[in-house]
């Protein structure tokens, strides 16, 4: 009885605060007091950046001028247990930001990180496509993961054991745990609801919020993730070390990484795929769904076959054998797996694809980099950051990163609780990812519980996304609303037996993304149009 005679209490107060501003038109204020005296939680171990009432508008949401419109909401940013490192420079302690929109819908999303961390994202919520969270009147909140560098490939935070601890996932635990007090204290209530969506690393930490976290969250969606990032770490280095092994020299005798294939050879790889393996699914559209039917291999280009030595769309035997060592992922001496397999799919003449594993004459490839600085700097127990990445001992990569993995990687599965009490978790992955194998994830998702007959279906599902480099981008459907997916799942039962996905590849194209195992096969009608697949 108190409970709900101290929740009536906040409601009306929560009333007389909006009730104070000064109304700019219907339903919205320009002052709130309410939002205002949020800063005065700040104490010792808890620091208030912001508390401001914001306008309904239109923000920048990223390079290129690109907007979205976001209603009236409080602004709220705090680190907690903020401090300061010492040979590193860097500011530790989890901060963390909520926006909290005047009309609430009841429901808390989480918004996941990406590349490293180290910085603060606006708590949008977004949606590619579609309308953000916040604009659909959901409270957001984001963190930095627990510490501020000097962007989201800055490793320099891995010497030190609270901030891997808050990278690995106790940031999100303590963030989740802080939201929901500040909406109690803001609304009055409890969110009826509560998600979790992510790509990358923040896919990552969806998975773990599901693993880690069964009583927070009542939809987890987790995109493209980096679930694995130790083992994602050593494969990198692989593919660094065959790409060095197999590169051309150039004048000073050292390897030039982007020569090592030429865009006109990666087009033509691309070219063949579609041409082995687009028409599977009962249409050639240069999307190829039935991904696990199509057996290309890459010595079908081989110059030899072709009648030539060398040429512009043939491959010669040293540039088959790095692309057998890319996408057959990193082995140890025996022939063993460490990390997966990455099937051939269109992404392979992508920008993205060249610039994480060949770089540009001005660029290295990302794997020599942010791979190199991830696995010595993070991945392992101690930091190494003298390790030269072409002397990895790829027979002892697990043991020697298994410290990390232990808190950090999101292979658990067993999902007992989070199932039982109604959790739903939607996996999405593009089948072009160019750094996070889909055979790693594949097998992962095989293997989770609860499960019956036909797999964990009734409570977890897979999309796989043709031609989506990672996080979207790529010939590919890549325009996909999975938090109106999860939303009904969740609240309403409806299981997503297939979601309706667009791209600017294809303009006026829509296709349904099927959970695996089942693929889009086109069953007649309109080659543009979703309705003429099915999900089988």
């Amino acid at each position: 009885m108190f409970r709900i005679l101290l929740s009536n209490l906040r409601l009306g107060i929560a009333t007389m605060l909006l009730a104070l501003g000064c109304s700019t038109h219907a339903g919205e204020i320009d002052v709130n007091p309410q939002c205002a005296a949020l800063a005065a939680r700040a104490a010792p171990g808890y620091r208030v950046d912001s508390a401001q009432w914001l306008p309904a508008s239109d923000i920048q949401i990223g390079p290129g001028g690109a907007t979205a419109a976001v209603p009236a909401h409080c602004l709220f940013q705090a680190v907690i247990d903020p401090r300061e490192s010492g040979s590193e420079n860097l500011s530790y302690g989890v901060g963390f930001e909520l926006r909290l929109p005047q009309q609430w819908n009841g429901r808390l999303l989480f918004q996941g990180g990406g590349g490293l961390n180290g910085v603060l994202n606006p708590a949008l919520g977004r949606v590619a496509g579609a309308p953000s969270a916040l604009a659909r009147g959901f409270a957001v909140v984001s963190t930095d993961g627990g510490h501020r560098s000097r962007g989201p490939v800055d490793v320099r935070f891995g010497v030190d054991q609270q901030a891997r601890l808050d990278f690995a996932y106790q940031a999100v635990q303590r963030t989740i745990l802080e939201a929901k007090r500040l909406l109690d204290d803001y609304y009055g209530r409890q969110a009826d609801y509560s998600y979790f969506m992510g790509c990358s690393t923040g896919g990552r930490e969806a998975m773990l919020a599901a693993q880690r976290l069964p009583l927070e969250f009542d939809g987890i969606v987790a995109g493209n993730a980096a679930f694995n990032l130790t083992r994602i770490a050593i494969n990198q280095l692989w593919s660094l070390a065959s790409v060095t092994r197999n590169a051309p020299r150039d004048a000073a005798g050292n390897p030039a990484l982007y020569a090592t294939l030429s865009d006109a050879q990666l087009q033509s790889v691309a070219n063949a795929v579609v041409k082995q393996c687009d028409a599977l699914d009962g249409l050639v559209d240069g999307i190829i769904n039935d991904f696990e039917a199509c057996d290309f291999d890459p010595g079908s280009l081989a110059c030899a076959a072709h009648g030539s030595a060398t040429g512009n769309e043939c491959l010669t035997a040293t540039q088959i054998d790095t692309l057998h060592a890319i996408f057959g992922g990193a082995r140890n001496s025996r022939g063993e797996s460490i990390y997966g397999t990455f099937p051939y799919d269109t992404g392979i003449a992508q920008p993205a694809w060249r610039g994480m594993h060949l770089g540009s004459e001005i660029r290295p490839p990302a794997n020599a980099i942010l791979g190199r600085d991830t696995y010595r700097m993070y991945a392992l127990t101690p930091a190494n950051p003298d390790l030269d990445p072409l002397q990895v001992d790829f027979d002892r990569a697990i043991e020697l990163t298994a410290e990390t993995a232990a808190i950090n990687d999101a292979v658990g599965t067993l999902h007992s609780t989070y199932a039982d009490r109604g959790g739903k978790l939607i996996i999405y992955h593009g089948l072009s990812d160019q750094a996070m194998a889909p055979g790693a994830l594949i097998d992962w998702y095989k293997g989770i519980s609860p499960r019956n007959d036909a797999g964990p279906q009734r409570w977890a599902r897979l999309f796989l996304i043709p031609g989506m480099t990672h996080c979207g981008g790529g010939q590919s459907t890549d325009e996909f609303d999975m938090l109106s997916a999860i939303q009904g799942w969740v609240e309403r039962g409806e299981a997503p037996d297939s979601i309706i996905a667009s791209g600017k590849a294809f303009p006026g194209r829509t296709r349904p993304l099927c959970p695996y195992p089942k693929v889009a096969r086109f069953v007649g009608g309109d080659p543009e149009d979703a309705q003429s697949f099915s999900c089988r």
